[in-house]
């Protein structure tokens, strides 16, 4: 496994200690409304999904992949599908065993890089679920790769990916609502900081971070033979940034087909 992977590991092992939205869990309302089929859950930042998109998933088997944090993997149990949770981080997938405990819930848990699906059986799955996700791996095709593999014929990959055009500004800077070019894109925490700033970052124990072309987060699917067949965009939540570019976040639903 890449320093890397490791080091994003415990970033989010610490995004959970620090009760933050995207690893806090899902609230009373939502395990209420799954429970009647009613999927209130994000794919994307902050949009709910199209029902349609999760109308038929009783009985289903789903792969909830980097999906921990005690949210959408559980919503997707409670309505009914039969749900493995992948995520590299041990506290996330915590979480989510600590929901599965309480509701009852029976659920299987792997612990593991998104980029290697190797353990899985080819057409295992009738869906993934793969919230934003992409930005924290340097390159996406071969987990594109081993999506299509594991999904049953007609399978559907729901997934969430991040405009590359946000890397191209000061993080700080945009957080204050100012938008100055700094970096070139495709961008790399690795690559794009300097040593002392990524030190810095790591020591902090934020995630490290990619941006990829649009011709490897979009062609990259049909390459591989999905097809696609729905897509909506997100804000990114910070006024300046959405003001200029109004798709931060593309959610996607592609099909394998064969």
């Amino acid at each position: 496994m890449d320093t890397y992977v490791e080091h994003n590991a415990k970033a989010w092992d610490s995004e959970v200690e620090k009760h933050t939205i995207w690893t806090d869990g899902c609230t009373k309302e939502q395990i209420d409304k799954a429970k009647k089929g009613e999927l209130d859950m994000v794919l994307s930042p902050f949009k709910q999904v199209p029902p349609s998109w999760v109308d038929d998933i009783k009985g289903k088997n789903i792969l909830a992949l980097a999906c921990g944090g005690g949210q959408q993997a559980v919503l997707l149990s409670l309505a009914g599908a039969q749900v493995t949770l992948f995520d590299i981080s041990e506290k996330q997938l915590a979480q989510d065993a600590a929901y599965a405990e309480r509701l009852h819930l029976d659920m299987e848990f792997c612990k593991g890089d998104m980029r290697d699906l190797s353990r899985f059986a080819e057409s295992t799955f009738d869906m993934i679920y793969n919230p934003t996700s992409t930005c924290f791996i340097d390159e996406v095709l071969s987990m594109y790769q081993h999506c299509y593999r594991i999904l049953k014929p007609e399978g559907q990959f729901l997934t969430s990916i991040t405009n590359p055009v946000l890397y191209l500004f000061d993080e700080k800077k945009a957080l204050r609502n100012h938008l100055q070019v700094k970096y070139t894109i495709p961008y790399s925490d690795l690559k794009s900081l300097g040593k002392k700033e990524l030190e810095k970052r790591m020591k902090k124990n934020d995630t490290i971070e990619f941006s990829h072309t649009l011709q490897d987060l979009l062609g990259g699917l049909t390459n591989c033979g999905f097809h696609l067949t729905g897509i909506y965009s997100d804000t990114a939540g910070f006024m300046m940034i959405d003001s200029y570019i109004h798709d931060c976040y593309l959610a996607v639903r592609a099909e394998k087909c064969l």
